[in-house]
């Protein structure tokens, strides 16, 4: 089987208050804009290459991370932050309003950017936000939240990634752990979790989404959820965020992080959940 041309993908940058934002473009049509936190453009790229067959496909790192660089390195990355990256981007391309899908911390990026400019977004997929702030036990997660980030800066990495899945119910075997965050890694790889754990995910965690504001905005907010995260945290927080707008997570294929999995089964869910009114 022969394969199929390769996606033209274009290569910016964008100066914001207090950063320069790295994004890419690929295809043409309505805009829709992929965006994780910490997570980067790189993850985006495959779904992102099969979705420019029919859109205008924006991906971006995150403010601190990869390629977006910040101005003070030590600058916290908050989601208000966040969604004003993603809404300077969708205006300086001058194609929107956009659907956009956030992942994990990328969802709260997105929230944020609904509730902050909601006529920038038509409709945004919000899959598996972290919002523990909407828990019942909520003062327990962020004590451990508070607990996995002291760990990291008493310099045992391996165990802060280890109170991080465990607090999440997602089970990565001890030597998997180690082989994912032992060793040597990639300098950039570093810096971005250094940064994820001093500067962002507690911000990410403790931004609440205000359930009121996103039903009122004009925009299509959908929940998402991975068919295999049921028991997970994030499972619990979409089904809490969910009953609050009253509706029901929509599921896609595959866990957390399914658009890296079953790349072409999460993509086909992805256009079918955009088609429907």
């Amino acid at each position: 089987m022969t394969a199929g041309p390769a996606t033209s993908v274009s290569v910016h940058t964008l100066d914001v208050p207090g950063a320069t934002l790295h994004y890419e473009i690929r295809g043409a049509g309505p805009l829709i804009v992929f965006v994780g936190a910490p997570m980067g453009a790189d993850a985006f790229a495959p779904i992102a290459d099969i979705l420019a067959s029919t859109h205008t496909v924006l991906t971006t790192d995150p403010r601190g991370h990869q390629r977006s660089v910040l101005d003070d390195p030590e600058q916290d990355s908050t989601a208000q932050l966040r969604g004003a990256d993603l809404a300077a981007l969708i205006t300086h391309l001058g194609a929107g309003p956009a659907v956009v899908f956030g992942s994990s911390g990328g969802a709260v990026s997105a929230m944020a950017l609904v509730q902050q400019d909601p006529d920038l977004v038509t409709t945004v997929i919000a899959h598996e936000p972290p919002s523990i702030g909407l828990l019942d036990d909520r003062d327990s997660l962020f004590d451990g939240t508070t607990d996995l980030i002291e760990t990291y800066r008493g310099g045992d990495t391996v165990g802060s990634w280890r109170k991080f899945f465990a607090q999440a119910n997602i089970q990565i075997p001890d030597p998997v752990l180690t082989q994912m965050f032992g060793g040597d890694r990639a300098p950039e790889d570093l810096a971005s979790e250094k940064y994820w754990f001093e500067h962002e995910i507690a911000h990410t965690v403790g931004w609440q989404p205000d359930p009121a504001a996103l039903a009122a905005a004009p925009t299509r907010v959908i929940i998402g959820l991975g068919a295999e995260s049921a028991g997970q945290l994030c499972a619990r927080t979409c089904h809490e965020l969910a009953s609050r707008l009253d509706t029901t997570p929509t599921v896609f294929p595959g866990g957390h992080t399914g658009f890296t999995e079953d790349i072409a089964a999460f993509a086909a869910r992805l256009r079918e959940v955009l088609r429907t009114v």
